[in-house]
């Protein structure tokens, strides 16, 4: 009994000391309420990465910081391998702000497709965990999509927990159907419960297809080569997704509602300038 009580007690040191040794800088922030910007500008310290193929090595410097993009810094991803950055904090109730352009690079299979990435939100481990033998490119999520034509589509992404039970995300969204019958956000229309899928922005083309610098009627996205700021607003279960100051999606009653931030490489260049979040409690 004495070595199981001594035991417990190295325990809590320990996870103490773990604690104390996160990433300081983060969570003072978060403690007074102040914007944390999770890109510094100089390298990737409040980050991770993860590859399908190299797990967490990067030979082929798939994600870098690159001193001058348009006369500021900026996260290259060069999408090379599916793959991600990924934060080493979990975070809720935030305001995420985050500025990205397209590269001129395609990869694979995508070398003639849309660009495509993605900010995914709620992120729960383990990492790899979107395939039942924990090799995925994600984990478990809400994503905010990034592709072209479709930027501020929601995409309810599923997982697996440790014992590989499969997991699907819950978002209720107020949605109609668009001509082909795909779901489509409509602050006007009846709220219902998704459990995995997608719901499209309000305005993303019925004629939507899957080639390279596509660009539909009602895009807000700017065109590629421009900066582009989207916000995802996360209070509780409600998250808010926003491109360009207008407001593209929105749920409720969301399954998920703390983790990780994940940035991905799915076959495109892509830029990160700005990468911010916002606490909206102290």
């Amino acid at each position: 009994m004495r070595n199981v009580r001594l035991a417990a007690i190295c325990f809590l040191f320990g996870a103490s000391l773990c604690l104390a040794a996160k990433s300081p800088i983060v969570q003072s922030a978060v403690e007074r309420g102040k914007p944390i910007e999770l890109f510094n500008g100089k390298d990737l310290t409040n980050f991770y990465t993860w590859l399908v193929d190299s797990k967490y090595q990067d030979p082929d410097k798939v994600f870098n910081v690159v001193d001058r993009v348009d006369g500021a810094p900026a996260i290259r991803v060069s999408g090379q391998h599916f793959g991600a950055f990924i934060t080493k904090e979990e975070f809720s109730d935030y305001r995420l702000v985050v500025e990205f352009r397209w590269g001129l690079l395609t990869w694979g299979d995508r070398k003639d497709k849309t660009m495509d990435s993605g900010v995914l939100l709620h992120c729960q481990a383990p990492d790899g965990n979107t395939q039942p033998d924990f090799n995925g490119p994600w984990m478990r999520s809400i994503e905010f999509q990034i592709i072209q034509g479709g930027v501020g589509d929601f995409i309810l992404v599923p997982g697996h927990d440790a014992g590989r039970n499969r997991i699907v995300p819950r978002l209720t969204a107020t949605a109609g159907k668009d001509r082909d019958g795909e779901d489509v956000y409509d602050p006007k229309g009846s709220p219902r419960e998704f459990e995995g899928g997608r719901i499209n922005w309000f305005g993303r083309d019925p004629d939507w297809k899957d080639v390279l610098n596509y660009r539909g009627r009602q895009d807000v996205e700017n065109p590629r080569g421009e900066w582009n700021r989207i916000e995802a607003i996360c209070d509780g279960g409600t998250i808010t997704n926003i491109v360009n100051g207008t407001v593209v999606n929105a749920g409720t009653n969301s399954s998920l509602r703390r983790g990780k931030i994940i940035f991905q490489s799915e076959g495109a260049e892509i830029y990160f300038r700005k990468i911010q979040l916002m606490p909206l409690h102290k």
